[in-house]
């Protein structure tokens, strides 16, 4: 051998030997002798108390599914024992554990503790300045995650050594194929939420396809951009239990989620199921997120049912009136990432509430001051027993069924519950509504309705609110002030053409009258119930009504008792037909004043005076009659009705009836009232409505 080849053999023989001393040096190092410094850098760069209490070691294998040469590289397997990740130290309470004050912050405990960790790094990505780890493995993975009132929590990390502004990151990366675990457990108190939760998470087993639990297949051929996306969808690859509060209401619920590593990547949508319940509302989900690590949006389908919709509020921060049990199913779009709050957009839903059907499309924007709900919904078909809650006119039965109780008094007629109008400034609304029929009782001539409710910054406005009624219709615009209190109101309503035997269908005698109402009423209130605004309410009342009739038979069926002894007092038994009613009701803190109020019949004209007292709910009036042409009346002294809304007295007089021609007297002063009233009637009707020439002859005396 040459001296030349003598050295280069040396030199070879003493490489190998330096790596054989450094394979040597490494497989048998001791690991464990890198804790302290591996804690402390780690502490410092999380600023957290970070530890590996237990084992550390690495153990080399190759890596048979290699190709070529590669297989034969050995892989370092690292692997460390009882893990430990504590909460960041500003944030922790240094008080005792018996100081109240110590609930102001955090526990010195543990955000994350991990019974093992396993995980291989390819070495020869190492040459490329990339640390390729293909698995991590996870052993009993614990989480125990909080938040103060503050906002101040512990899963936001300020890493000691991150990239300032303008400085260069790292040459180096860090590529993480996939994250498994056996069992893990997460823990929630977030005094913001209100919540205090507990989750348990498990792995499926096997990958679930997104498909198998939508119950839809896709195909390659023609598929819509949404197909798409949902064949591009990760598995389902954990299932998970929950259980504890939130927003103060118990909270239990199940479902499953795709695989960690699928969270990181924003191209691929991120498979979600849920089923939670809260007493008795429940809600299921199942679709993806949109960069789930970014939480960039939500495309899923939801189901949602329960008691009543305004036990959702807790849960979802939506503001929804009292309703009877609903269910509804629609597709709920989000985009968590806008500029103005993140806007919720519920499509296409369809679903039930009562009896009623209802559809349609609703978007929430997550905006300040105050988010805001906006949107359309329409009915079939509306069963006025579910509409009645909204409009303060359900029954005490229907309470009972929703587990209300009736809080109003004995003595009492007009409702006395009182508007939860505090509720009313936590969100806007601009929604419309449209009912093609309404179901009711047969005495309730109500046949569709359309409203446009608007709610801002505590004020409702109602404009219109519009019920088709009797062959006419009934429009109101309706507003109410919640910043005030008591609150203000301001009612405008009118009535027009509605047809006395479709308003009275259960009078066989009415079923071939031609007569109709018409009516407007205008009012302002303060109070926070219904008798409240009308014990309070300023304004006037005009009615007419054309063509009628009266009977005894007829207050029998309305229930009317007084109504019944004055018809019996004034006409006995007959039936008498009515050529025209007329009201002008003036309104003055809550007293109701006719200065017009005369029902013209064939047989006599009756003028109605005295009052009606909202606020003492009293009745003060007297009925006086005059016969027309000769004297069928047999009654010789005017009426009266007085006494309680709830208990009505009527009986005669002691004094003799007003001189004949008295009451002509006294309509020839209520010029005024009779030509307001007038314009209750349209052109096209007057010559055939007989309070046109009665009215007209109201205001030519003089």
């Amino acid at each position: 051998m040459t001296k030349t080849g003598k050295v280069l053999t040396a030199v070879g023989g003493l490489i190998l030997l330096l790596l054989a001393a450094i394979i040597v040096f490494v497989m048998t190092f001791d690991w464990n002798r890198l804790k302290p410094t591996i804690n402390e850098k780690v502490s410092a760069e999380l600023q957290r108390p970070f530890a590996i209490r237990g084992n550390l070691g690495v153990d080399w294998a190759r890596k048979g599914d290699e190709p070529g040469w590669r297989g034969w590289v050995p892989w370092p397997n690292i692997h460390a024992e009882d893990l430990l990740l504590g909460n960041p130290p500003d944030l922790v309470s240094d008080k005792t554990a018996d100081d109240k004050t110590a609930s102001t912050a955090f526990p010195a405990g543990e955000m994350v503790t991990l019974k093992r960790v396993d995980a291989s790094i390819a070495p020869l990505a190492l040459l490329a300045k990339e640390v390729w780890i293909p698995r991590i493995w996870l052993t009993q993975p614990d989480a125990n995650l909080l938040r103060l009132a503050d906002g101040k929590n512990n899963w936001t990390f300020n890493l000691a050594n991150s990239p300032k502004e303008g400085k260069q990151s790292s040459s180096w990366s860090v590529n993480i194929d996939d994250i498994v675990f056996d069992r893990g457990e997460i823990s929630l108190n977030d005094a913001i939420l209100k919540a205090d939760l507990h989750a348990v998470i498990d792995p499926l087993g096997k990958p679930l396809p997104f498909a198998e639990v939508t119950g839809t297949r896709t195909e390659k051929k023609g598929q819509t951009p949404a197909d798409s996306a949902q064949s591009n969808t990760a598995d389902y690859v954990f299932g998970w239990k929950i259980d504890g509060k939130y927003q103060g209401q118990p909270l239990t619920g199940s479902g499953k989620i795709g695989g960690m590593l699928s969270m990181s990547d924003a191209s691929r949508p991120f498979p979600l199921q849920a089923d939670l319940r809260s007493g008795t509302t429940r809600v299921a989900v199942v679709g993806t997120l949109t960069d789930p690590g970014n939480l960039a949006g939500l495309d899923l389908q939801l189901k949602f049912s329960g008691t009543s919709l305004d036990n959702l509020y807790p849960l979802i921060g939506v503001l929804l009136p009292a309703t009877p049990p609903y269910n509804t199913d629609g597709r709920l779009v989000a985009s968590l990432k806008q500029t103005d709050g993140a806007v919720y957009r519920y499509e296409n839903f369809n679903g039930k509430i009562g009896d009623s059907d209802i559809r349609g499309n609703l978007t929430y924007t997550a905006s300040q001051p105050r988010p805001k709900l906006t949107g359309n919904m329409a009915s079939e078909k509306l069963r006025f027993a579910d509409l009645a809650p909204l409009i303060g006119a359900d029954s005490n039965q229907e309470k009972a069924k929703r587990g209300e109780r009736n809080r109003q008094p004995a003595n009492k007629v007009l409702p006395t519950e009182q508007f939860d109008t505090k509720s009313w400034g936590v969100m806007d609304a601009d929604v419309t509504y449209a009912a093609k029929r309404i179901e009711r009782d047969k005495s309730l001539p109500l046949n569709d309705l359309s409203t446009h409710v608007v709610l801002n910054n505590g004020e409702l406005l109602l404009d219109p609110l519009r019920f088709g009624m009797a062959g006419g219709n009934l429009n109101a615009t309706l507003r109410l002030n919640g910043n005030k209190d008591p609150m203000q109101g301001k009612v405008d309503l009118h009535a027009r053409r509605l047809q006395l035997k479709a308003l009275l269908p259960q009078v066989k005698e009415m079923r071939n009258s031609l007569g109709q109402l018409n009516g407007d009423a205008s009012f302002t209130a303060t109070g926070n119930s219904v008798a409240a605004l009308l014990a309070t309410s300023n304004g006037s009342l005009r009615l007419l009504l054309n063509q009628g009739l009266i009977s005894r038979s007829l207050m029998e069926l309305l229930g009317l008792n007084v109504g019944n002894y004055l018809v019996a007092k004034l006409f006995g038994d007959d039936q008498v037909k009515i050529n025209c009613a007329v009201a002008d009701i003036q309104l003055r803190n809550g007293l109701a004043t006719p200065r017009l109020f005369v029902i013209d019949t064939e047989n006599a004209i009756i003028n109605i005076t005295g009052n009606i007292n909202f606020a003492t709910e009293r009745l003060d009036l007297s009925i006086n009659p005059e016969s027309k042409g000769l004297r069928i009346l047999t009654l010789r002294s005017p009426l009266y009705v007085k006494g309680t809304f709830k208990q009505p007295d009527a009986g005669v007089k002691a004094g003799p009836l007003i001189a004949r021609g008295a009451i002509a007297a006294v309509l020839g002063v209520a010029l005024t009232p009779a030509a307001a009233l007038l314009a209750l009637i349209s052109p096209s009707e007057a010559e055939e409505n007989q309070c046109t020439p009665f009215l007209q002859k109201i205001k030519q005396k003089k």
